[in-house]
């Protein structure tokens, strides 16, 4: 799968330096957090670098589903790859199904390090005992009960189902997750809103 280079736009992009990162689809700089790094695997297959950490140069793209399809429709990766580049059918699946593990195993790591509950009661614990610092609810669970659970001053996101959540705290489900607030909620957040922006389910407050 390949695109046609929109001659409109730069032939190069800037080192990554900085705290910012500029879209090589929209030209705007923003922070790292908010936005998806691209790099060339063998064969110039552009691989998603959802960690940041991979070896070569990147490619960033604002962290948007309709962002990545016009990267895709105007050659944008081979613009900024300075070549040709392939580019793997399922890439925007690849990226939906990288941030929902990882805001899975963030979630793993919070239980395990006793920042995270789920379930009515305990969760009602924790808002009441004010322990709580990020509100995780299902995508599927029923508007009516993620209201009456409360907790609306603070950051929610809804980035997995019920099922999913229950994996992590060994349930059948789990509607509502609270975390307590440090750097685990704070990158929760971060992955949550960033698979928002490609899954088209934004979080119900910023």
């Amino acid at each position: 799968m390949t695109g046609t280079p929109d001659p409109g736009a730069p032939e190069v992009e800037p080192e990554e330096t900085g705290p910012l990162r500029r879209c090589i689809v929209e030209r705007e700089s923003l922070p790292k957090e908010r936005m998806i790094r691209f790099v060339l695997g063998p064969g110039r297959e552009v691989v998603p670098d959802l960690a940041g950490k991979l070896p070569g140069r990147g490619m960033w793209l604002s962290a948007r589903g309709d962002v990545l399809e016009r990267a895709l429709s105007r050659g944008a990766f081979m613009r900024a790859a300075r070549g040709p580049v392939t580019l793997p059918s399922d890439l925007r699946a690849r990226i939906e199904d990288g941030l929902r593990a990882r805001v899975r195993d963030l979630l793993g790591l919070a239980r395990r390090a006793g920042q995270a509950v789920s379930g009515w009661q305990a969760g009602r614990e924790w808002l009441q005992a004010g322990r709580a610092g990020l509100l995780v609810q299902a995508v599927d669970g029923s508007p009516a009960e993620r209201a009456r659970f409360g907790g609306r001053n603070l950051p929610v996101v809804t980035p997995l189902t019920a099922a999913e959540l229950g994996v992590v705290f060994g349930r059948d489900h789990a509607v509502h997750v609270v975390v307590a607030p440090g750097r685990l909620a704070d990158a929760i957040r971060v992955e949550a809103d960033r698979l928002a922006g490609f899954a088209g389910t934004p979080p119900d407050n910023s």
